[in-house]
């Protein structure tokens, strides 16, 4: 049961945060869209839950944050606001309703007849209009292409769809699967076809798709049986073997399971939004189903082990999945597996960051200046982010250290370490901060930087719920006027963390044990002594115990004068000596 809630209008400013980290987010969606060619994301859309109303403007009405994030970056909304509540069992929902002229996806339209996708189909349009009648104008192609993938048996059934097209709520239903089928009809299927297929279907099923990973199935919701055929012939056109099944009562969805529904994840992933993490209102679900779905049909290889002119040993390492195929550049550095990718070409290295993403390898993709001014997009990961990749991924770079070991290019120590690294794998802990581990002037150094305040203070509550102490165990500085803050875990802290990976209570214990799993990683990656002084502080606050503890006596001087100190006692639940006694 759902109740909705009819808000006023001064409501709107107690959704003014949820609004502002929509629009922050739909900047981060805009610049890594594959296609520059908006137009067939907003066509899926346009399919799916936008709409045009009685007065000729685009509107939508959702409940889904991310989807008013993904919408944002394409149709840039120009009236966004909350008109209600729906409270339901997840909690309470907010009804977002967006509007905007239809002149946005008139010019989309312009642009793509101009230099895009409806140039390749030779399609001359100005406007909405203009392309739906185009449609219905060469309505007989689009049937002949969708008999040739389905039989005869379909023919009168589309052919009725002819005359619906001038209903705007059929042709914003038809008019995409419709120009899919022409566009396969030229081009057959191809890297470019599958792209542009991608992307229209990125916005279908954002709208009205199913993703599930544990059932391998993808399903599209398409109202009329007419068009749910039309969208099914518009898939085996693309290689993807889909079928019909009637949903209740008169609705009708197009079906996608198997192999084949891991296959259209891949596309759905690769060439539409991309998914955003951090924030949980703002991930698209239907998404993360997606890449778990797709990553069960990657191919991964290896080839070409050799040495570069100065000297760094390198491999090249090839990820197929949805008709991409990607080449990344494998180094084996002094102390560290190096994956790379470069191009002056962003829409090339989106697509490499997210093909990592399917194989379980979270990379950022970065900009730095060329020498001659030119911008070149970069992704890099190295040893542990490759470690927390899938099995196959895993296999194959060992495949590469052991040919690099037996022809003597690695060091056998280094490789072994490597090779275990990658046998056993990593866990990383979403969102965990990158802690810096090396040393300074002989002494382990354990630090986290930042320019965020809030990230800061966020790191500093988690070491006190965990049981540390500042200034004991760790040293805090607040960044100001934009500068560097830190978080510094003293020799103290670290051995106090590893005290608790053993004697802590539950929640204590399994914190500390994946803090300093990943401390010993990042000290295992930095060196052979980094290791070995962060291996010693971390087994000497191991072997701390109760009794250790209570029978603790060493004599000290001080002043010149020299003292028995003994330990009388210890609560673990205070984390301090209770007395003290000197003699």
């Amino acid at each position: 049961m759902i109740y909705a809630l009819l808000l006023g209008t001064r409501w709107q400013v107690f959704f003014e945060q949820e609004l502002e980290v929509a629009t922050k987010a739909a900047e981060r969606v805009r610049e890594p869209l594959s296609l520059k060619d908006r137009f067939p994301y907003m066509l899926g859309w346009v399919n799916s839950d936008v709409a045009i109303d009685d007065e000729g403007r685009l509107v939508m009405t959702t409940s889904h944050l991310w989807q008013l994030v993904e919408t944002h970056a394409l149709f840039d909304w120009s009236d966004i606001e909350v008109h209600g509540m729906s409270l339901t069992r997840e909690g309470p929902k907010p009804q977002i309703q967006t509007r905007t002229s239809l002149e946005k996806f008139n010019e989309a339209i312009r642009i793509s007849a101009e230099i895009g996708w409806l140039k390749i189909l030779d399609i001359k349009a100005e406007s909405w209009d203009d392309l739906r009648r185009w449609v219905a104008e060469n309505w007989d192609v689009v049937v002949d292409a969708a008999v040739r993938r389905l039989g005869e048996g379909v023919k009168s059934e589309l052919e009725v769809l002819r005359d619906k097209l001038n209903d705007d709520k059929v042709a914003r239903e038809v008019v995409a699967p419709a120009l899919l089928l022409i566009l396969a009809e030229i081009l057959g299927v191809n890297e470019e076809t599958l792209r542009y297929f991608g992307a229209v279907v990125s916005g279908a099923i954002d709208g009205d798709g199913y993703v599930s990973a544990a059932m391998k199935r993808v399903e599209l919701a398409s109202g009329e049986r007419e068009i749910a055929l039309l969208w099914a012939a518009a898939f085996v056109a693309h290689g993807i073997k889909a079928k019909v099944e009637k949903a209740g009562g008169y609705t009708f969805q197009v079906v996608v399971s198997g192999d084949d529904a891991a296959g259209l994840a891949n596309l759905y992933f690769l060439y539409g939004a991309p998914l955003l993490k951090g924030d949980e209102r703002i991930i698209n679900h239907k998404l993360a189903e997606a890449i778990k779905l797709g990553a069960e049909v990657l191919n991964i290889r290896w080839e070409r082990l050799r040495k570069t002119p100065s000297g760094l040993i390198a491999a090249d390492l090839i990820i197929s999945a949805g008709g991409a195929v990607v080449k990344y550049s494998i180094y084996l550095r002094h102390n560290e597996i190096e994956l790379r990718f470069n191009s002056t070409n962003r829409s090339h290295v989106e697509l490499a960051a997210r093909l990592l993403g399917l194989v379980g390898v979270s990379a950022e993709v970065k900009v730095k200046k060329r020498k001659d001014k030119r911008n070149e997009w970069q992704v890099v990961a190295t040893t542990n982010m490759l470690a927390a990749g899938r099995e196959e991924l895993r296999k194959t770079l060992a495949k590469i250290v052991e040919k690099a070991r037996g022809k003597r290019w690695v060091d056998a120590d280094k490789a072994k370490r490597w090779l275990e690294k990658l046998e056993r794998g990593l866990t990383l802990i979403e969102g965990w901060p990158m802690y810096y581990v090396g040393l300074n002037d002989g002494a382990l150094e354990v630090i986290y930087h930042s320019t965020d305040p809030n990230s800061i203070r966020r790191e500093v509550q988690w070491l006190k719920e965990v049981g540390l102490e500042e200034w004991r165990h760790f040293t805090v500085k607040m960044p100001e006027d934009g500068g560097i803050g830190y978080v510094r875990i003293l020799k103290e802290g670290l051995a106090y963390i590893a005290w608790l990976s053993v004697y802590g209570n539950k929640e204590q214990r399994k914190l500390a044990e994946a803090f300093i799993e990943l401390i010993l990683q990042r000290a295992e990656d930095a060196g052979t002594e980094v290791r070995k002084k962060a291996k010693e502080i971390v087994e000497k606050g191991k072997e701390w115990s109760y009794l250790t503890l209570e029978r603790f006596e060493k004599k000290v001087e001080v002043n010149g004068r020299e003292y028995m100190v003994k330990v009388l006692g210890w609560s673990p639940s205070l984390r301090k000596v209770s007395a003290v006694r000197s003699c």
